[in-house]
């Protein structure tokens, strides 16, 4: 009986060994061409300031300009992000039902005071409902010197692009109407790290 210990391997094997290997470099190259077409976070410098709680902050990959749909201030009048143009704008959506949102409100509070006569508008924009809204309105009421604005259909967090991610949204324009960052979830807006984001939007007027 002949020893067949040492025999190659047949034809079929290696035929389906480089076909094999063939795929997976097709598969890589399609793997980089992929990743080069993800777009990046825009570079507008705010990582090198962005310190604590403001690491959270993303820059959106293409700058782009708020939504054109309405909003309303206490008064009704309609308002759209775009009338905002020359301030630094930190666009804030929040609700009462939502508890990150109540926590927070007081240091956006303290943010505004710290850029009163400056051109910087803190917005909080309550999406309550239209039933809640007087609670809202009692709510900022209560953490001058913000004022009340609503987006009662709820229209606003859908219309960003992308799409809010949930409650609560700060999202910040610079002068141009161009957004510069957003942070989703709840942060402290009360101290310096705060102001370093700030003052480097607004020095990019």
């Amino acid at each position: 009986m002949s020893d067949h210990s040492g025999a190659k391997p047949s034809g079929g094997f290696l035929k389906w060994a480089l076909w094999g290997v063939a795929l997976f470099g097709v598969a890589a190259v399609v793997y980089i061409i992929v990743q080069a077409s993800i777009k990046p976070e825009q570079d507008t410098g705010l990582k090198a300031v962005a310190h604590g709680q403001m690491k959270k902050l993303v820059s959106p990959a293409e700058a782009t300009s708020g939504p054109p749909n309405i909003f309303y201030d206490a008064a009704g009048k309609p308002l759209k992000v775009a009338d905002f143009k020359g301030k630094v704008l930190v666009l804030n959506l929040w609700a009462t039902w939502c508890a990150p949102c109540v926590a927070e409100m007081p240091t956006l509070a303290k943010l505004a005071g710290e850029y009163a006569g400056k051109p910087v508008a803190v917005v909080p924009v309550s999406v309550d409902t239209p039933s809640d809204v007087d609670k809202a309105r009692q709510f900022i009421a209560q953490h001058a010197p913000l004022s009340f604005y609503s987006d009662p259909q709820m229209k606003l967090p859908f219309a960003l692009k992308p799409a809010a991610a949930g409650m609560p949204t700060t999202v910040i324009y610079g002068a141009d109407g161009l957004e510069r960052a957003r942070l989703s979830g709840g942060a402290d807006w009360s101290g310096a790290d705060a102001r370093a984001v700030i003052d480097h939007v607004l020095a990019d007027r």
